[in-house]
């Protein structure tokens, strides 16, 4: 399972790249139904920042939405700052006097709080870049490349999967729907495999593993296993293509959704030594147009070209 990525988040790559356009429309839409509180979609930064140089009057509408959500976001932060440094006082009044469990884990929880809303400050305040802006999670928005009426267009979806026609419980009951597994294309996925094909630019990706797999050892009796999150890269740093299933999911009352899954095979060696069972799939540059024009009558052809994928030599480091 690929529960995170680093990907490419500004538009303006893809179009330079590819000679896509830009579904301009849709990412407005996305930014104002955010904005509005009509949708609550994770953005990452970078995509955000996509928009910093804004051209245009639509683009230069994003960035007034984009600005008005991180105000509205802020202004609410700050409130709960407030209610959190006073509950931590108040504990902490408490302490002084008597030591009670109740006022004990107040303290804890207050001082967590109040840690992390001053991360989510900083990150909306802060004006330079990191690398983890562009670092996208399941409910996350992504720029996805796909093929309309024979044009490459960029538009903005979500990274997590809910086929159009689904119940919007689907999330729910499905959640593992970021991923489209390989040996499950022509069953779960087969509304969308042959005829809606995407892709996404990925420079790393990230796993849970079991500490024990990814050390190659057997747990002693009675030891609990611990949880790591590690990070794949190419060792060449080439950028992967990854291969993705997208659809459009509407219903009345609700704003149109736009998401995708992104392929998954069995792991390479490296990857499965380091204590994982799956592995993204990157098509070669020369596969781009056949893949993101399947012909649903020769899937054939599309297993071809995902078996076809590039294969670099992933190394891997503890995630930060």
């Amino acid at each position: 399972m690929c529960y995170s990525a680093q990907i490419e988040a500004d538009y303006k790559k893809f179009v330079r790249m590819f000679g896509a356009t830009i579904d301009i429309r849709e990412f407005a839409r996305l930014y104002w139904e955010r904005a509005e509180g009509r949708l609550k979609a994770k953005i990452p930064k970078a995509m955000d920042e996509a928009f910093a140089g804004a051209q245009g009057d639509v683009e230069a509408g994003i960035r007034r939405n984009i600005e008005r959500y991180n105000s509205d976001q802020t202004k609410a932060l700050e409130e709960e700052l407030f209610r959190q440094r006073a509950r931590l006082v108040a504990a902490e009044r408490t302490l002084q006097t008597k030591t009670t469990r109740a006022a004990t884990e107040s303290r804890r929880i207050a001082g967590d709080k109040v840690e992390a809303i001053l991360r989510r400050l900083d990150d909306i305040r802060r004006t330079t870049s990191e690398a983890r802006d562009s670092r996208i999670f399941p409910g996350h928005y992504a720029p996805v490349l796909i093929q309309e009426a024979g044009q490459l267009v960029v538009r903005p979806m979500r990274y997590q999967c809910r086929i159009a026609g689904k119940p919007a419980n689907y999330d729910v009951r499905f959640p593992g729907t970021y991923n489209a597994r390989l040996d499950s294309l022509d069953r779960f996925w087969a509304p969308l495999f042959g005829y809606s094909h995407g892709l996404v630019m990925v420079d790393a990706f990230y796993e849970n593993v079991a500490r024990s797999k990814m050390e190659g050892r057997v747990l002693a009796d009675g030891e609990e296993d611990e949880n790591v999150i590690l990070k794949f890269t190419p060792r060449d740093g080439s950028r992967m293509l990854v291969a993705c299933l997208w659809s459009k999911w509407t219903a009345p009352g609700e704003p149109d959704l736009y998401s995708f899954a992104a392929i998954t095979d069995e792991p390479p060696s490296e990857v499965a030594e380091a204590g994982h069972d799956r592995c993204i799939v990157s098509i070669r540059p020369a596969n781009v147009v056949a893949w993101l024009n399947p012909d649903p009558n020769d899937l054939t052809a599309q297993y071809a070209i995902l078996d076809n994928k590039v294969r670099p030599y992933y190394e891997h480091r503890f995630a930060a």
